[in-house]
């Protein structure tokens, strides 16, 4: 319990701190982030031990209070939210720096971070569609905040591009919960699954999925991602591309497999794959054409999160019992893990390579591997990842898939997975070529082997995650949704 508390309240206690005293504020982002990772670990423990943890608020149990609840799902999630926020604190420490990032981001970045860690947190800990709200607007603030951070004219227009974006999602989102009190009285997930069905549920989760698909960049509402994504600070990219999105991803898991797993017809559950499936391609096909790797990273992003959204139609039935529905579950929660991992190390080796080159234009990463060679083997584990290869956690998640997409009949969905791999290899391959090209044509900036460590650490936890899967798997089930089971 004391773990659930502390992961709550120490971002924002470490947000004002940074406030207050800002020349400390790198020291104090680290402390804060190795203390959250210890206390993300403890709190995985406890939920492996002993089942979900849950505090009601005030001691006021729904619906008069608010529940905050820490089952296998939340506690993957805020484990892997903790150890991307420690390799960023580190990294930025180098690259945001006043002297290299100027005085408005180096004080700017660390308070932001630290609200955009908490409101993860909140999301991820929470039972309760109001309080989800809070959070995912706090996150999205905070978000948007680190897309401006830089003051430049592109900066400033991908920032207004996503919080239009995101204001139409919060709308929509807000609307649904305004009808699902309507009809129910109450906002608390687990006393929506008890409930009796009202008329107005299927418009309320119709707008709730909308505005939460917005919010996650789902093709085709995936138009502020990559220049909000390629625009930022690298630390700043690398949580903006590995966690941001997966928060309004938890909050539609929780309401499709959760709250309303009754109304989730099969129409709705076609479109949000086939939605899924238009970003892997359309994602793909644009990252093969970019000239820039923070782009290419980017629209990665896109194709990347379009894997998750097939959990909808690969968990989906037709009433009866869906064996294969808890494997296409855990499937999509390993392939939202393992990107995290991997897509914020990908961001971080492009920071270091634009630092030593100057630039992230192919033609600038020409030879780097040479004299940054843990940057690149950094690059190469977590492209192995996206690519879902073995051992990485990207190909338990792509296996688990699979094996649902074949069992229930629906191989379309593993055409979608198998073609996506080989165009994130397509694409990964051309940055991979000229980092790993023998000439060098310029004299790169020297980078300590200690930076380089950052991303190489990252990229080998997205490899453990598919090495050692049982720990992880068996954690997931903890507080597993009855439909991620039988089925929607």
């Amino acid at each position: 319990m004391s773990a659930l508390v502390l992961l709550l309240v120490l971002p924002l206690a470490a947000a004002l701190a940074t406030l207050l005293a800002p020349r400390a504020a790198p020291a104090l982002t680290l402390g804060s982030a190795a203390a959250g990772v210890g206390a993300a670990l403890r709190l995985a423990q406890t939920v492996a031990q002993d089942g979900v943890q849950a505090i009601a608020l005030a001691g006021w149990a729904p619906p008069l209070g608010i529940t905050v609840a820490a089952d296998g799902l939340a506690a993957a999630f805020v484990l892997m939210t903790a150890l991307v926020m420690l390799a960023v604190a580190l990294a930025a420490k180098v690259d945001l720096a006043p002297g290299r990032a100027g005085a408005r981001v180096a004080f700017g970045f660390w308070p932001i971070a630290l609200l955009l860690w908490g409101a993860l947190n909140a999301v991820f800990l929470s039972r309760d569609l109001f309080n989800l709200y809070v959070g995912i607007e706090l996150l999205t603030l905070a978000a948007v905040a680190l897309v401006a951070l830089s003051g430049k004219p592109g900066a400033l227009v991908a920032a207004m591009r996503y919080m239009i974006f995101a204001l139409a999602g919060s709308l929509l989102y807000l609307l649904g919960v305004v009808l699902v009190y309507g009809g129910h009285g109450t906002l608390d997930v687990g006393l929506l699954a008890a409930r009796t069905p009202a008329a107005t549920d299927a418009l309320a989760l119709a707008l709730m999925s909308a505005g939460l698909a917005a919010k996650t960049a789902l093709f085709p509402f995936h138009v502020w991602l990559p220049p909000a994504h390629a625009g930022a600070p690298a630390p700043a990219s690398a949580m903006l591309s590995g966690l941001v999105p997966k928060a309004s991803f938890v909050i539609l898991i929780r309401l499709g497999f959760e709250a309303m797993p009754d109304q989730a017809g099969a129409g709705a559950l076609l479109l949000l794959g086939l939605m899924g499936a238009a970003a892997v391609i359309w994602g793909s096909l644009r990252a093969l054409s970019q000239p820039r790797l923070k782009l290419i990273v980017a629209y990665s992003t896109v194709a990347q999160l379009g894997y998750l959204f097939l959990v909808f139609p690969l968990a989906g039935g037709d009433g009866a019992a869906q064996p294969w529905a808890a494997g296409a579950w855990t499937g999509a929660m390993f392939q939202a893990l393992s990107h995290g991992l991997a897509k914020a190390a990908m961001f971080l080796c492009a920071g270091l390579w634009v630092m030593a080159a100057g630039g992230d234009r192919l033609t600038d990463l020409r030879g780097l591997a040479r004299p940054m060679p843990m940057t690149a083997m950094a690059f190469g584990l977590a492209a192995v990842t996206l690519m879902g290869l073995p051992p990485s956690g990207g190909f338990t998640a792509k296996y688990l898939m699979m094996t649902a997409a074949f069992a229930s009949g629906q191989w379309g969905w593993a055409l979608v997975l198998a073609g996506g791999g080989l165009l994130a290899a397509g694409y990964l391959y051309r940055p991979m070529a000229e980092v790993f090209a023998r000439d060098c044509p310029v004299t790169p900036q020297p980078v300590a082997r200690a930076w380089q460590a950052v991303p190489l650490a990252l990229a080998l936890a997205a490899i453990v995650l598919g090495l050692i899967s049982a720990p992880p798997f068996d954690l997931l089930q903890v507080g597993r949704p009855a439909a991620a089971e039988v089925g929607l």
